[in-house]
């Protein structure tokens, strides 16, 4: 039963965040400008105050003001295949896939800019990571494969105790059985949001040159929420050998609460030249430490050997031994080499994995989730007054972002991105664009999971710009995320044979918006 790792389901109830369109945490689609065109890095418009802020600053004087709402849905489909899955009493295939849906209907961003001679004061308020919740009703193949595994270890305790006692108990179609066949249920949400609320003022230094220097507040709250319930191996619920007082002794459960606040020094530059502009801005890695609220339940094995000789006791009994001999035999046999050094090896096994598992999600702990530090450069081109051409490139600092037991390690370099779009305007009262924009993670088969995954994608967009009058302009916008499928492979041993879990990750995520941007 050395294999019983129950309690790791609790660490897949990890950084469920519904990344929208950016690096692993950060949402640089913060104006819907952004949703109709993918590419506004050197754009000059109020969406600059987060895309391009120091180019905010060639905007005419006066107040300017956008208001976005973005709604926002994405889907999670993993795939497993692995053979222990057969033995599910419910569903003997060994392939699985499991769902999850991340929806977030109001996503809300504020851009606001007063210029003023040579300089622009700049203001902005949005959800610049996370941004809404991922529920996977079905809980994950990792749960799943952890209960199998256990269902298998709990088997082959069985049988070490029915041969010390020289008779078949444990291993009985009424309690454990000798197949590892097992039942169980399972639920996990996931909820993040990271709001933020930047300051800065872009000064410039003459027609063609301008410079942006800004911080941003970042205010992260986030929950988890899982389960793993009901867990039965053979005809037995798991709880009776764990403490069978208590029905729910063998559950799983999580609930914890995430806070943290960091500051994010941003840096910007705008360059004019004829027809052309460019624009580079640096935003810093900011420094979170989340800090843990939990009431969470997990098994303990501490009493395991006492439920399992209280159960040979009353097997005894009931062959007509009196309570004395009973408890001497079942004394007598429990503390064979083989029995001992199987239960000692299970604790220590056991109470590892709870540290490891549930380090995390202790109560009061602080724990480490910097968003990374990001570059963005731009170009754009406006051949003839009515077309503007734009192509941007951005690269995320991922591996110098310190998360939790510092997972970054694991990641063979940062996210890089590339834009490109245009708009037209095609005639005074709408302007049309359309753009797209490739994302590449630099993810390897140790980073990956289902707890938080992320492929490599490609985004297009289409919207249009409606000049409603001199002072305001409307932006409808929508763009779908293509995710590429990702792969792994992971080898188990189990009773000295080598056995494969197969992972496919995907995702599909479509975003609407609609903003108005107003000149005072």
């Amino acid at each position: 039963m050395n294999k019983l790792k129950l309690v790791l389901i609790v660490l897949l109830l990890g950084s469920i965040t519904p990344a929208i369109a950016g690096g692993l945490l950060t949402n640089t689609n913060q104006n819907v400008a952004f949703d109709r065109m993918l590419s506004r890095d050197a754009s000059i418009g109020i969406d600059g105050v987060y895309s391009n802020p120091a180019g905010v600053a060639f905007l005419g004087e006066g107040i300017h003001l956008s208001l976005n709402w973005q709604l926002v849905f994405q889907s999670r489909t993993i795939k497993n295949n692995y053979p222990l899955f057969a033995r599910n009493q419910e569903n003997n295939s060994t392939e699985r896939e499991f769902r999850g849906h991340a929806f977030a209907p109001v996503l809300p961003s504020i851009q606001a800019a007063y210029n003023w001679k040579n300089f622009s004061f700049q203001a902005m308020f949005g959800v610049t990571g996370g941004g809404g919740k991922c529920t996977f009703d079905n809980g994950l193949g990792s749960f799943e494969k952890i209960v199998s595994e256990t269902a298998a270890g709990a088997t082959g305790l069985a049988g070490v105790v029915d041969k010390a006692l020289g008779t078949k108990l444990f291993t009985s179609d009424r309690m454990f059985g000798d197949k590892g066949t097992y039942s169980f249920n399972s639920f996990m949400r996931g909820r993040q949001y990271y709001y933020s609320l930047s300051l800065g003022t872009a000064y410039k230094m003459n027609k063609n040159l301008a410079f942006y220097a800004g911080i941003r507040g970042v205010y992260a709250l986030s929950n988890y929420y899982g389960y793993v319930r009901d867990i039965k191996v053979g005809n037995m619920p798991l709880y009776q050998v764990l403490d069978p007082s208590k029905s729910n002794a063998a559950d799983i459960e999580l609930n914890c609460d995430q806070t943290g606040t960091g500051f994010t020094p941003i840096l910007g530059i705008d360059y004019k030249l004829g027809r052309w502009n460019f624009a580079a801005k640096y935003e810093f890695k900011t420094r979170m430490r989340l800090k843990n609220e939990s009431v969470n339940q997990a098994p303990s094995i501490g009493n395991l050997a006492d439920n399992l000789s209280a159960v040979v006791v009353k097997a005894a009994m009931a062959n007509n031994m009196s309570q004395a001999q009973a408890i001497e035999y079942a004394t007598q046999k429990l503390v064979t080499k083989e029995v001992a050094g199987a239960m000692g090896m299970l604790k220590q096994q056991f109470d590892t994995k709870l540290t490891e598992a549930t380090g995390e999600f202790e109560d009061g702990k602080s724990i480490a989730g910097d968003i990374p530090a990001l570059l963005t450069v731009g170009v754009s081109y406006n051949p003839i007054d009515p077309l503007r051409i734009n192509a941007g490139f951005h690269y995320f600092y991922d591996r110098q972002a310190t998360s939790y037991n510092h997972k970054e390690d694991k990641l063979k370099r940062g996210t890089v991105e590339y834009n490109a779009g245009a708009e037209f305007d095609a005639n005074k009262f709408i302007t049309v664009s359309a753009g797209w924009q490739k994302t590449s993670y630099g993810m390897t088969p140790e980073y990956m999971n289902d707890k938080s995954f992320v492929t490599s994608s490609n985004s297009l967009a289409a919207g249009a710009c409606l000049h409603v009058s001199k002072k305001i302009d409307v932006n409808i916008a929508y763009f779908h995320t293509f995710y590429s499928h990702y792969k792994t492979n992971e080898d188990v041993i189990l009773n000295s044979q080598k056995i494969t879990y197969d992972s496919d990750y995907t995702r599909n995520n479509n975003v609407f918006g609609v903003g108005v941007d107003i000149k005072l």
